[in-house]
């Protein structure tokens, strides 16, 4: 076997690794001290003066980060305990052992791009802890809900639409099935679509309904393998007895928009009879300025439950009972915010693993996951996508997302070079999708 291409990282200068780090990583510092600045007084009103001592604090060490990524200095260990401080400390020494420098020393601008970014998220989360009593404080937690509310009209057309298919789902044959579930599909990927690390945490929100949309952006679809998901699942409802499981895991990416989604997907998914349970991952710790959190899953299920619009919060009524009697499962781990590519998790978080194995089918939504899925590497366009994964297989899993990093494996001969020619930036803009699957067909 050849061993797999190495990762990239932020050279050369105009790459969109170099962009990320020169630009968007002190503007994401820069809107986070800014955050922690305007929240000063509710601070000093809930902790008093040790309120007040704990956001100047956490501003400096943050102010210190921004300072060390952009004069490229070297990158140091984590300092405060928490559960995954010494995990990343050992793979902060092994990026250390992979160098041939002279001082031995990982840099912002010279080490693999990925690990740079989750990196700094890790950074802002130990200013945070750093600095009690607001260490629980959620720097991104504002710009979330912004997305949130101003993709209302967006949510209100999706709850609707969901709602008008419950009451025919019973009638529908399996043609008119499976084009709803692609149909729902298709808007979870394209939801993908608001990220807010890209936009360096500025609005990202939905403003069009989408469902209207979704025959103008099919032609956007790189590599479209949603008949295997289809087959998957509705070869599993007609065989399964009547008291099996089929679950589907949904390995999450932004909140906002996108999570609803997301949750308007697993909903149908219960409805039709494709899936008995379905299990979601979050993020522990504020991660990529939109992930979600638990925090971010249950606000958002409670305020489309308090929605004035009667259908709207008879969704988020739904969603709630379907977390209270166990058949939607939220889970935790540190994993998902560790550096380690995702071929690397039976050895680092083997429970985790296990876990994902029980599934039928995971589904992996946006960019972040499709890079760890794939090591973030300088794989070659044609690729396949099952080789890109290095040996990451622990149930049939598709990967949806929309295109924002320089990483795409798994296309035809000569797509990525005619997509080249026509849109250099083709890569990075978001414009592009793909379901791509892996497992037995």
């Amino acid at each position: 076997l050849t061993s797999p291409p190495e990762e990239k990282g932020a050279r050369p200068q105009r790459s969109f690794a170099y962009l990320t780090i020169k630009d968007r990583i002190p503007q994401i510092l820069t809107k986070a001290i800014d955050t922690l600045h305007r929240h000063k007084n509710e601070m000093f009103e809930k902790h008093g003066e040790k309120g007040i001592e704990a956001e100047k604090k956490a501003i400096s060490l943050l102010s210190k980060l921004r300072n060390e990524s952009q004069t490229d200095k070297p990158i140091v260990p984590l300092v405060e305990k928490f559960a995954d401080t010494d995990i990343w400390n050992q793979y902060l020494e092994h990026q250390q052992d992979l160098l041939n420098d002279s001082d031995g020393k990982p840099r912002w601008f010279y080490s693999p791009w990925l690990f740079v970014e989750c990196y700094m998220y890790r950074r802002i989360h130990e200013a945070v802890i750093q600095s009690p009593p607001i260490d629980d404080f959620d720097v991104f937690k504002e710009s979330k809900e912004q997305n949130f509310f101003e993709s209302q009209e967006s949510i209100m057309a999706l709850c609707i639409h969901l709602r008008e298919l419950m009451q025919i789902i019973e009638h529908l044959d399996e043609n008119q099935l499976k084009n709803e579930f692609f149909k729902l599909l298709q808007i979870s990927l394209w939801g993908n679509k608001c990220d807010l690390s890209l936009s360096g945490g500025e609005s990202s929100s939905q403003k069009t309904n989408v469902i209207n949309s979704l025959e103008d952006l099919k032609p956007f679809i790189l590599v479209n393998d949603m008949e295997h998901l289809w087959s998957l699942l509705s070869n599993r409802k007609k065989t399964r007895e009547k008291a099996s499981i089929v679950r589907v895991d949904i390995v999450l990416d932004n909140s906002g928009f996108e999570l609803v989604t997301d949750l308007i997907l697993a909903d149908f998914l219960l409805s039709s009879k494709l899936a008995t349970e379905i299990h979601f991952y979050g993020k522990m710790i504020p991660w990529f300025v939109s992930d979600t959190t638990i925090h971010d899953f249950n606000w958002l299920i409670e305020q489309v439950k308090y929605s004035d619009h009667k259908w709207v919060s008879e969704c988020g009524a739904n969603w709630e009972n379907y977390v209270k009697t166990g058949r939607w499962v939220y889970h935790d781990h540190i994993f998902w915010t560790l550096p380690h590519e995702f071929c690397a998790m039976s050895q680092v978080a083997p429970d985790l693993y296990a876990e994902l194995q029980k599934a039928h089918l995971i589904l992996f939504k946006g960019d972040l996951n499709y890079r760890k899925l794939t090591g973030d590497r300088k794989w070659e366009f044609t690729v396949p996508f099952h080789q890109a994964l290095s040996g990451f297989h622990p149930a049939p899993l598709c990967s949806i997302r929309t295109l924002k990093a320089e990483i795409q494996v798994g296309l035809q001969p000569g797509q990525g070079e005619q997509l080249t020619a026509s849109e250099p930036n083709w890569l990075t803009t978001g414009k592009y999708g793909v379901f791509q699957f892996d497992g037995p067909l």
